[in-house]
């Protein structure tokens, strides 16, 4: 029997028990700091070298020179090659439909004028140069390569720095060929903290970046807080969740496989269902039995469950959205009758899955929306990653003659009345300048 929590909204405990199982705590020990700050201090000052001596204790290497960590188009286009053709097709959907969707959130430049011919507006460009982090060793993933250097190449950025780590040497096939797809620029086969670091700060080789995205261990996300200010970051992720809210009529197989689908991820991943059919929660809970000695990471899918996953009794779908809005998750499905519906009262959620048939899986690999997602209720006011993560806004200020007179007038108020003459007397200059013409 697996020990996962059974709670009923309707119980004087319910919300304190609610928080206590949300709560998650991604603050680094101070022991992690200190090696961070070590790490980020010695590949600032001594560049090449260092990273060159971190990637060999840390990923079992024996590079001698930055150049055996540097990948070449070439080597990334042999992998593309070298692919089955069906995984190959399987990539290439799924760029097409990134690209595609992530078309649809490109803001363009924007003005208007004012009746005195005064010009207001805002123009907007891509950032120069983004690296981005790609996991490696226990696991691989190609997604994350496509997720973070699709919307980054959409937006127009010149250059996509890619560092991914490589224990033992051993280059990930799938990784290298997402990235010629993706047309990722340039690749280092480095990772940890010495890489974010190569990439906050640059190296002789390693170019300095104006943004960091892209997950990560704990001294990567540690990296990452440390160097925020110095570049931009995405965000700091938590463990991986999924909510699925269903009025008791979806096959509970899918449902407990779609639990079980980001319990596999770690043991702290989180995957809460909520349902007011205790019935159907029982039926639920027995597939789980059930189904869960067919997995191939039964074990992290039993440990994951049994410390942050839940089986929630709620009065209806209503108070369903409700608690759903509290627990602000990153995945977030709606399997009901009238997903449309209940959708509209959903304000916090990473990504929404609407229907029955909508799985959540679909949505990390090939959907189109970005799986770059908040987590740990951070999305209550964060959003996806997008293609307006790497696009800058510029406001646009262009007065007439009249606008700076009019303008100048008010400007010349409030600035006195801060008591910073500079700002009052040189919009005072304009006006009188102004009502020369």
């Amino acid at each position: 029997m697996i020990a996962i929590k059974r709670l009923d909204s309707q119980s004087a405990d319910f919300w304190p028990r609610l928080e206590n199982l949300l709560a998650w705590e991604s603050v680094s020990d101070a022991k992690v700091v200190k090696a961070v700050e070590e790490i980020l201090a010695n590949v600032k000052q001594r560049g090449d070298a260092a990273l060159i001596e971190y990637t060999n204790r840390f990923d079992r290497m024996q590079a001698r020179s930055i150049g055996e960590l540097d990948v070449p188009k070439a080597r990334l286009q042999q992998a593309l090659q070298g692919l089955p053709a069906a995984t190959r097709a399987a990539l290439e959907i799924s760029v097409a439909r990134l690209r595609a969707y992530h078309q649809h959130q490109k803001q363009e430049t924007w003005t208007y004028t004012e009746a005195d011919g005064t010009v207001l507006g805002q123009q907007v460009t891509p950032l120069d140069r983004v690296g981005l982090y790609v996991p490696g060793g226990k696991a691989a993933y190609p997604s994350s390569v496509l997720m973070n250097a699709v919307p980054a190449k959409v937006a127009g950025v010149s250059e996509v720095v890619m560092v991914v780590p490589t224990p033992g040497g051993e280059l990930n096939e799938l990784v290298l060929a997402a990235a010629a797809l993706a047309e990722v620029d340039r690749v280092f086969t480095v990772g940890g903290a010495h890489a974010v670091a190569a990439l906050a700060y640059g190296t002789e080789t390693v170019p300095a970046v104006d943004k960091i995205v892209g997950p990560g261990n704990i001294y990567v996300a540690t990296a990452k807080r440390m160097v925020y200010g110095t570049v931009g970051i995405d965000m700091i992720a938590g463990p991986s969740e999924i909510l699925i809210v269903c009025d008791g009529k979806t096959d509970p197989d899918w449902t407990a496989m779609d639990l079980f689908s980001q319990a596999e991820h770690d043991e702290d991943a989180q995957s809460i269902l909520l349902c007011p059919d205790a019935a159907y929660l029982d039926a639920v809970q027995a597939s789980i039995e059930r189904l869960l000695p067919q997995m191939e990471r039964a074990e992290i899918i039993r440990q994951s469950l049994s410390a942050r996953g839940a089986l929630i009794q709620i009065r209806d779908l209503e108070e369903a959205a409700a608690v759903a809005n509290f627990i602000s998750p990153e995945h977030l499905e709606l399997s009901v009758a009238e997903p449309e519906q209940l959708v509209k009262r959903i304000r916090n959620a990473g990504a929404i899955f609407m229907g029955r048939y909508t799985a959540e899986a679909v949505g990390d690999y090939c959907a189109g929306p970005n799986h770059v997602l908040p987590t740990s209720r951070t999305a209550r006011f964060s959003s996806p990653l997008g293609v307006y993560d790497f696009q800058k806004r510029s406001s646009l200020i262009m007065c007439s003659p009249e606008g700076a007179r009019v303008l100048g007038g008010t400007a010349s108020l409030l600035a006195r009345g801060e008591g910073l003459t500079a700002h009052a007397r040189s919009a005072e200059y304009r006006m009188g300048a102004a009502g020369k013409t």
